[in-house]
């Protein structure tokens, strides 16, 4: 029987779509073949093959003002910091229109909309829907240029993270080790095309220095994470690598491990605890940082204490 290129059989079935379109959707996980996500555009099909598009629905074009509380670290004329609550999306995406940080920051900052693009104004970093902690958001253009500048290359600043994972068992690669520094490619999963991976080509060179705070006694570990870079998922992708899964993390973590501690962990344990960035249009060198959640303080009660 004949195949023909994934992509190639749904323009046929939808001449309006373009093929990034299509190809947008694969690489989103909104297709399948058999009731399995397709792996890539290219992945070749027959007539026999159930193939199922799922249309997400448009994202409206404006963000909408919401009156949503922010909890602000430090704020003047050119950005805003704040301390972003667990479960907060940054952004309007398919599921989330309302109730985002950029909701909230519309309110917040009437005049933030012209900055830096419609959908996302402000936004010059993010952090994962579950993950807390310190974030920056520009509100003149001149410091979205600077700020975007400086995160992309990671100049003049210090990304630093907190996670609480389960230890690492025998066999694992970083058992009995108490720090290190992970180093390699990070790109999308061939399978699951919602998830990061590990991988040796087409990825994007990822670094994360790690080291286990002093304090930890128990079968869970704190870690403290700086960052080279700021790719998706970058963090619990390298924990999960090294044996060393975050508490909670239902994408990269160990449900029979989670389901041994109570309350059972509801988010990735992960927090951006401090950032050190170099102010966009002053120079001034300058610290954020953002106080531990209760939650996380649940399972490691001393964490503030351990260094």
């Amino acid at each position: 029987m004949p195949s023909v290129r994934l992509d190639k059989y749904i323009l046929d079935l939808n001449p309006e779509f373009s093929r990034s379109r299509i190809e947008g959707l694969i690489k989103a996980g909104f297709v399948t073949v058999n009731g399995a996500q397709a792996s890539k555009a290219g992945m070749k099909i027959t007539k026999s093959d159930e193939v199922v598009v799922d249309i997400p629905p448009p994202v409206p074009a404006v963000p909408e003002p919401e009156d949503i509380p922010l909890d602000v670290i430090f704020e003047d004329d050119d950005m805003i910091v704040i301390n972003k609550a667990p479960g907060m999306v940054v952004h309007p995406a398919p599921g989330h229109f309302t109730g985002t940080l950029v909701n909230a920051l519309l309110h917040h900052c009437p005049n933030l909309s012209g900055i830096g693009g419609v959908a996302r104004p402000g936004l010059v970093h993010r952090l994962d829907q579950d993950t807390s902690g310190v974030m920056i958001i520009a509100k003149s253009q001149r410091a979205m240029d600077r700020l975007v500048s400086d995160f992309s290359t990671h100049t003049s600043l210090e990304k630093i993270y907190l996670a609480i994972s389960h230890d690492a068992p025998k066999g694992a690669p970083s058992h009995g080790i108490l720090s290190g520094r992970i180093e390699n490619l990070i790109g999308r999963h061939k399978v699951d095309r919602k998830k990061m991976a590990i991988v040796t080509n087409n990825g994007k060179r990822a670094v994360t220095n790690w080291r286990v705070l002093q304090g930890a006694n128990s079968a869970l570990t704190p870690i403290e994470c700086r960052i080279e870079t700021g790719r998706t998922h970058q963090i619990r992708v390298h924990l999960s690598n090294i044996g060393r899964p975050i508490l909670g993390d239902s994408v990269y973590g160990k449900s029979s491990l989670d389901s041994k501690f109570s309350p059972r962990p509801k988010r990735q344990m992960l927090h951006a605890r401090k950032l050190v960035i170099r102010h966009p249009c002053t120079g001034k060198t300058m610290t954020f940082n953002a106080p531990i959640p209760k939650d996380m303080l649940e399972y490691l009660p001393n964490l503030e204490q351990m260094d």
